[in-house]
């Protein structure tokens, strides 16, 4: 078994990028094993840990599907419904809140 070449932070040569860098560029990594490690050294604790994969052999993102379109608009619609009050809040319901911001701050009733 052979072990990834492992290169420190802003040190990693051109050719390699992460899945965040990938997808800004309108690519995925297309089912490439990792090809790299970028490691970014941490004062109390190890090391930030960022796997890298090569460029030349990432593919262009999918399109997007009318279906997933759809599918996604569904999702993100009923991430602002208050489970509470089941009210359009207008705004993603905050998962740290669980409810919309009314439902929160006004103390329960007795």
């Amino acid at each position: 078994m052979s072990t990834l070449p492992v290169y420190r932070w802003r040190l990693a040569p051109a050719g390699y990028a992460t899945r965040r860098q990938l997808r800004a560029c309108g690519l995925r990594p297309g089912g490439q094993d990792v090809a790299a490690v970028l490691e970014r050294p941490r004062k109390r604790r190890g090391p930030l840990v960022a796997y890298l994969y090569r460029v030349d052999r990432a593919k262009p993102v999918r399109p997007m599907t009318p279906a997933k379109r759809a599918a996604l608009a569904k999702a993100n619609a009923a991430r602002q419904v208050c489970p509470n009050c089941r009210r359009d809040a207008g705004y993603r319901i905050p998962s740290s809140l669980g409810m919309c911001v009314p439902c929160h701050d006004t103390p329960p009733t007795p």
